[in-house]
């Protein structure tokens, strides 16, 4: 069936393209010589171009390193994510026990406690533990969230209970059948999660910053924010660095972009 292009086409097209003059800009400077970049009135496309910033970031600095530490950092981040919270959510949405609605609340209301104020009596718990300038200080708040056994949660409330009463009449477990039949629907919500945990612990930096002080455990962001402290501002260095921080996030999108799409139309259904 042939799509057919509708009105809000019209609108949408130059939002999206206000959405990415940003990262254009972004990417045409780090291709940009520093003469050029300093010069007024400035331009938007670049006399030449240049690879010198690149160049810089990958000579002077240990990009690789921190680039496989937050990969890690990441994929450790997405998997417990959509393991636990999956597990939490399906629990609270079907599991019949006591205190399951007073249990969840007090899970959901602990997102109004600020961020800032956890983040002392994590520290002095993580340097008990031993895990402060460790790569595991900044894996271990990423292993689940509320927001994501929220979500999950939700979604496992939109899909009929007739499905698993089904497989249950059939001989299936409840194990078998959230393993089987519910969590292979929850593909939509899972690739969400994945995406929001990723955006989430890729760009963390004020908790890296404080709790690891070890260059060989730092993060991306966390490096490229002492590697360009340490030096004058080199706008073309900047913007590099900012380009290899990006890049993977979008192509992630790009790839989930159909199943985020889809999780929206489902979730908070039913409440």
């Amino acid at each position: 069936m042939t799509r057919r292009t509708g009105w809000w086409h019209l609108v949408l097209v130059p939002v999206a393209l206000v959405f990415a003059v940003p990262f254009v800009q972004m990417f045409l400077t780090s291709l940009t010589p520093e003469s050029e970049i300093n010069r007024f009135p400035p331009r938007f496309f670049p006399a030449e171009l240049t690879f010198d910033g690149y160049a810089k970031l990958f000579r002077d600095s240990d990009v690789l390193l921190w680039t496989g530490n937050t990969v890690l950092v990441s994929a450790v981040a997405v998997v417990s994510h959509l393991v636990l919270c999956s597990l939490a959510g399906y629990g609270f949405a079907r599991l019949k026990f006591p205190g399951r609605q007073a249990g969840f609340l007090l899970i959901l209301a602990t997102i109004m406690i600020p961020t800032q104020l956890l983040m002392v009596p994590t520290y002095v718990m993580f340097a008990r533990v031993g895990l402060i300038d460790t790569l595991a200080a900044a894996m271990v708040p990423w292993l689940a969230s509320v927001f994501g056994i929220f979500l999950m949660r939700q979604f496992f409330l939109s899909l009929p209970a007739e499905l698993e009463e089904a497989a249950v009449l059939d001989g299936c477990s409840r194990w078998t059948a959230f393993w089987r039949i519910i969590l292979p629907l929850a593909r939509p919500a899972l690739a969400t999660l994945a995406i929001f945990t990723l955006l989430s612990s890729w760009n963390d930096l004020v908790w890296p910053l404080i709790a690891i002080n070890d260059p060989d455990a730092f993060t991306l962001q966390l490096g490229i924010t002492n590697f360009q402290g340490a030096r004058r501002t080199d706008w073309s260095l900047l913007m590099a660095s900012n380009v290899v921080a990006t890049l993977p996030l979008i192509a992630f999108f790009v790839v989930a972009q159909k199943q985020f799409i889809a999780t929206m139309t489902f979730t908070g259904v039913k409440g």
